[in-house]
């Protein structure tokens, strides 16, 4: 490819809105062009780019027996509703109705589509297991999308489908997928990389794993233990806290008069926030009449996703200030409106004495110990992990990590197959639910985190097997004849041994070309000058470790596919 003739504007500035690595080093070396906001359009380096991650996950999926499909990207109102998602999901789907008035909506995930098209092929028993997958384009539309490729609202992901016979036969086939996305992430160049225990969220299901790349420009917390291999995202983590030891005292209701915040009502009463007890209000989704208040440890926080599995509903915080059955600034477990839907922390359980609200404004209650004064009280973990809690693993400290999500993949049982009516006959005539596992990976996010994690201070530095040219040829003075007459050979011999080449054909300075190839970020750069060639020479720089040295022209062909073959032969160990 000529690069006078590529459709790729690099430039000095990033976008405005580009705050971190990635979205700055993309914006500019001209991969990607911002349409509105979480929408862009990929010029050819950046497609090139994609397609090659595409054809890696390709190889993986169809190395695992995955058949490769195509669902529509509009599908009828009627399919979602079998699942139940079309009323749960909710902004972030696109609705719409077509001409004939019909209610449509976009995809931003297919597995209704995947039990429709398996429930009208898939009769027996013996053509399971099975995996379909496509790499397709999605729209989720993202209220705050950021970084770039990061959180788009429109984007190409890769999700694959699997249906069993058995729970058993689901955990084989899930593994397998999980060896396959490790290989996905080493081949595209990725490294700091893990899988953790995850939230299945809206998808469903039990177990859910989600692989991270670890960079503190993450939006996902990731909890882990220096000592062993315990890992799990934030919305599951587990950990053990330190018990809040103090002697039992009698129940007693102070008064707290405009102090309503932990740190007030602790500040006043000279108590750590350890011996307090913090409610936070949510309403369920939908219902604003149906309010939850969860309560934890004062230095703790409630997590949601734990929250929302325990009573099993969407939560929405609360914004109906004070009423009479909720003082807020004063809330408290005792005697509190049996209407309302309570949840207990776990981390309550072992404090003899507590700082509790009273129900009532400008009164709590100090000595509160739930043992004796609600001893039917229920306990679950719903707080939040922090940094130094004990492992519950090993016993070790926990530390916290910001990641990216690269992939996830989830044991999704019979969610869809059996609120879809699929059923599948046994080998006795009976007839069953297949078991369905879901497997995602997104293209856009995996060029934005090898930018993120391999970039440098002057421009992407991209990995062999997913560059979009292996080779940047820079000829300097190419207006001198033998320059261009030896960069133009070099260029067509390359090509003709299958070496991809972007050459920089252009008659401009030297650091202008230069720069251009240290931001656009092949691995490999090969300089033709009237100073080499003096020699008989060209100079090979290799992008990521910036070792620079001379060969003679005439193997210049052989070195530059050796190096190409040993970084590929490090990418596939």
């Amino acid at each position: 490819m000529l690069l006078s003739k590529l459709v790729c504007e690099r430039t000095k500035d990033a976008p405005q809105d580009a705050k971190i690595k990635s979205h700055i080093l993309l914006s500019r070396a001209g991969f990607i062009k911002q349409v509105a906001g979480g929408i862009y359009s990929m010029t050819m380096p950046c497609q090139r780019m994609s397609k090659k991650i595409q054809n890696i996950i390709r190889e993986e999926m169809d190395a695992i027996d995955g058949q490769e499909v195509l669902f529509p990207v509009v599908m009828p109102r009627e399919l979602w509703e079998l699942s139940d998602r079309y009323n749960t999901i909710g902004s972030e789907m696109v609705r719409f109705k077509d001409r004939n008035n019909r209610d449509m909506l976009l995809g931003m995930t297919h597995e209704e589509a995947a039990v429709h098209l398996a429930n009208h092929i898939v009769s027996s028993y013996t053509q399971l297991p099975m995996m379909i997958y496509q790499i397709q384009t999605k729209f989720r539309d993202e209220a705050r999308p950021r970084g770039g490729l990061i959180r788009v609202r429109e984007f190409t992901m890769k999700d694959a489908y699997s249906f069993h016979t058995t729970k058993e036969d689901l955990e084989k086939y899930y593994y397998r997928c999980f060896d396959a996305y490790n290989r996905i992430f080493k081949r595209i160049g990725l490294k700091n990389f893990i899988d953790i225990k995850s939230d299945s969220g809206m998808m469903g299901g039990s177990i859910a794993h989600e692989f991270m790349l670890l960079t503190e420009v993450g939006e996902d917390s990731i909890v882990l233990c220096n000592d062993c291999d315990y890992r799990a995202n934030m919305e599951v983590a587990e950990g053990r806290i330190n018990k809040a030891e103090c002697e039992v005292e009698p129940l007693t209701e102070v008064f707290t008069g405009e102090d309503k915040t932990i740190d007030e009502v602790c500040t006043r009463l000279g108590k750590k926030a350890e011996f307090s007890c913090k409610a936070v209000v949510y309403a369920v989704k939908g219902n604003s009449e149906e309010v939850v208040i969860a309560f934890t440890r004062g230095d703790l926080e409630i997590n949601e996703a734990k929250l929302k599995k325990v009573i099993k509903r969407d939560i929405v915080p609360y914004d109906g200030g004070v009423s009479e059955v909720i003082a807020c600034g004063n809330i408290g477990p005792y005697n509190i409106d049996k209407s309302i839907i309570t949840v207990y922390d776990k981390s309550l359980a072992e404090v003899n004495a507590l700082i509790i609200g009273a129900n009532k404004p400008e009164y709590h209650y100090t000595g509160f110990n739930f043992k004796r004064d609600m001893p039917d009280a229920e306990f679950y973990d719903i707080s939040k992990v922090r940094a130094g809690d004990t492992c519950p693993v090993c016993g070790g400290k926990l530390r916290i990590e910001n990641g990216i999500e690269i992939g996830n993949i989830f044991q999704l049982g019979t969610k869809y197959t059996k609120s879809m009516g699929m059923t599948v006959a046994n080998a006795d005539g009976s007839l069953f639910n297949p078991i369905m596992g879901c497997y995602g990976i997104g293209v856009g996010r995996a060029i934005a985190s090898i930018a993120q994690e391999s970039g440098d201070e002057k421009g992407l530095v991209l990995p062999m097997s997913v560059a979009p040219w292996q080779v940047h040829l820079c000829p300097l003075r190419i207006d001198n004849e033998e320059v261009a007459n030896k960069a133009y050979a070099l260029y067509d011999e390359l090509k003709k041994a299958g070496v991809e080449v972007l050459f920089d054909d252009r008659d401009t300075a030297a650091g202008i070309k230069f720069n251009d190839a240290d931001l656009m970020g092949m691995p490999i750069r090969v300089v033709v000058s009237p100073k080499s060639l003096a020699t008989d020479e060209v100079e090979i720089t290799i992008r990521r470790t910036k070792e620079s040295q001379k060969y003679a022209y005439s193997d210049a062909v052989k070195v530059i596919k050796d190096i190409i073959a040993e970084q590929m032969s490090e990418l596939n160990a």
